[in-house]
């Protein structure tokens, strides 16, 4: 393979749904949809509405004989052992699969699944899209980073250019960084923090940026993170902290991350990704993260008050 053609999108919510148009719009691949079931059904009916313009993209055929050049993963943390089902006939030798999601369990999963060649670390950042039914709004691009560990970045030298020249070409925003796995674990620390406060207080960017009390939390939780992040040699350090509040303080007042949006939606949070693996890793690491344990037990209470 020489070039990317084909993309199969896994994972049609907001950020899927958004990347899905942005490479269709380019013209420069086939881009398909992967669904299953209700879903399939849903989005054969209704397609997608992005940014006002309505999409019926194509759904990846399981019985196809046509392996995608790339994988686009955009679920939830809790999805993905049901998106590795749906996109294993879609996979490839040379496949390119790039994963999307949130924390740092999912990369060592997918690799554990289809090998450590086809899955570079990945993430997005900045992309500002929300989701209602089958509608999503996106005003920023974002940027997309991925590369290999050190380790590995000459093995992968080749399907990084491949995949940058690809988005170049589609003009979405992306960045090599010189450190992709600090990079993954500087992301994880703002999730671990601003994400879970804001969902248990309910609260937008406006209260951390306002609330001394509220910014003692953040610094405390992202503490944590850094701790566990130097036993574990990922390379985060305490002037990381610093760096994430600054980079918070840069953000609109009104904005409301990801887990409070699902929270006022009552559905399910990604707590388990965030606070759960700090909560296990760190008992491996033989250190505590008391303020993990606490947001862990607070927001699995949280989501149990839907019903009630």
């Amino acid at each position: 393979m020489n070039s990317i053609s084909s993309v199969v999108v896994v994972g049609a919510g907001a950020v899927g749904a958004s990347m899905a148009a942005m490479l269709s719009d380019s013209g420069h691949a086939d881009v398909y949809v992967c669904a299953s079931g209700e879903r399939q059904e849903r989005y054969r009916r209704e397609g997608f509405v992005v940014n006002g313009t309505r999409y019926f993209f194509p759904l990846a055929e399981k019985n196809t004989s046509r392996k995608a050049d790339l994988v686009i993963l955009a679920v939830k943390n809790y999805s993905l052992d049901e998106a590795i089902a749906e996109m294993k006939p879609f996979v490839g030798n040379d496949t390119i699969i790039l994963s999307l999601l949130n924390g740092i369990t999912a990369v060592p999963r997918l690799r554990d699944e289809f090998g450590a060649d086809k899955v570079p670390f990945a993430m997005i950042l900045g992309i500002d899209a929300h989701r209602h039914a089958n509608e999503v709004q996106f005003s920023s691009k974002g940027q997309i980073f991925f590369g290999f560990e050190k380790e590995r970045i000459a093995a992968g030298e080749s399907k990084l250019r491949m995949l940058g020249d690809f988005l170049d070409a589609c003009k979405v925003p992306y960045r090599i960084p010189e450190d992709i796995v600090k990079e993954i674990w500087f992301k994880f620390m703002m999730n671990v923090a601003i994400n879970q406060w804001s969902a248990l207080l309910r609260a937008s960017y406006s209260l951390f940026h306002r609330s001394k009390h509220a910014r003692t939390l953040l610094e405390q939780t992202m503490a944590e993170v850094v701790n566990l992040s130097k036993k574990m040699g990922t390379g985060l350090s305490d002037e990381d902290i610093a760096k994430m509040l600054s980079i918070l303080d840069s953000l609109p007042s009104f904005g409301r991350t990801s887990m409070l949006q699902d929270v006022e939606a009552g559905r399910r949070t990604e707590v388990e990704a965030f606070a759960g693996t700090m909560v296990r890793l760190s008992k491996e690491a033989g250190i505590s993260c008391p303020y993990n344990e606490m947001l862990y037990e607070a927001i699995c209470a949280l989501e149990e008050s839907y019903d009630s």
